[in-house]
């Protein structure tokens, strides 16, 4: 991130691509160690661009592609750790159980009820928070802390002191602006920037999506940056931040760069996705013609008297 200057941020909020997630980011990467290998270049530049003592949030969670499981989230606490973080805390964002997005695999312990069939439906992530060494207190003005007093009735109601939060997903809606892509709550972000940031202050994305990190920012009073691939999302974060709205009472300034390693990637994900899901109903489809082949079968056997 050459644009930004050494110890010139306060607080990272991102969520990186989760490899190559079946519905969201499918063969992005041609293989898990170049994955790797990108977001150990992200983390020795977070740790560059942090001020001293200041916290990076990296919302995350392990993948499962073609039926193995890539440990994501215990990778990339060794890799922030060996670019010179602390590994400060883990909050487990608990999803509602009503709503999985992509997958029930626990239905393959109904279909075969023994022992070794058991895979379990995930309704979390995991929220790693990395510090770079210890944070000065004096170092903040008072009338700048004073400013960015917490509610404690919203912390205690909300119970933000647990290291599990129930937090609602970003929904798939049809016709919402984020449709399609993997955002995350704004709520998330609000709870991240209000416990790890002043008022005044500069918070980062490097993976940006749709822009929640930016759109929260400017709502608590606090200064965004942020980085993306995709150019095909440029018109979703202008929208979603306000680009085209701010007016001259909102003393609100916008700057965009396109630099020439900007891609497009947006329409080739939606094909593969598209793909997937092919894919997808045609073997759901396939295991309930084999599964309706052998009820007919038992069927016959026992009126026949086999």
């Amino acid at each position: 991130m050459s644009e930004l200057p050494d110890e010139s941020v306060h607080l990272v909020v991102t969520s990186p691509p989760y490899f190559n997630a079946p519905f969201d980011y499918p063969d992005l990467f041609p293989s898990y160690e170049a994955y790797l290998r990108m977001m150990e270049r992200v983390a020795k530049e977070l740790f560059r661009v942090l001020a001293p003592g200041r916290v990076a949030c990296i919302v995350c969670d392990d993948v499962l592609v073609d039926g193995e499981r890539y440990p994501i989230v215990a990778d990339l606490t060794h890799l922030f750790i060996d670019a010179g973080f602390r590994y400060r805390d883990r909050i487990v964002w608990l999803k509602p159980e009503g709503y999985i997005r992509i997958s029930r695999r626990s239905g393959v312990l109904l279909q075969h009820p023994y022992p070794l069939y058991f895979y379990p439906d995930n309704v979390q992530e995991s929220v790693l928070i990395f510090q770079k060494g210890r944070f000065d207190y004096a170092s903040v003005p008072k009338g700048v802390r004073e400013a960015s007093r917490l509610d404690i009735s919203e912390y205690q109601g909300s119970k933000w002191y647990l290291n599990v939060w129930q937090i609602t997903n970003v929904l798939p809606l049809q016709g919402r602006l984020e449709e399609g892509i993997a955002a995350f709550p704004e709520e998330l972000a609000r709870r991240l920037i209000l416990l790890f940031s002043h008022i005044g202050e500069t918070v980062l994305d490097p993976f940006w999506g749709s822009g929640t990190t930016m759109k929260v920012a400017r709502q608590l009073k606090r200064s965004c940056v942020g980085y993306e691939i995709d150019l095909e999302l440029l018109p979703v974060i202008r929208e979603k931040v306000g680009m085209e709205t701010a007016s001259l009472l909102d003393d609100a300034t916008f700057e965009v760069t396109v630099r020439d390693d900007a891609r497009h990637l947006r329409l080739w994900l939606s094909e593969r996705i598209k793909q997937r899901r092919s894919v997808a109903r045609d073997k759901s489809r396939t295991r309930q013609q084999k599964a309706s082949t052998v009820d007919s079968l038992q069927e016959i056997q026992s009126s026949d008297g086999w």
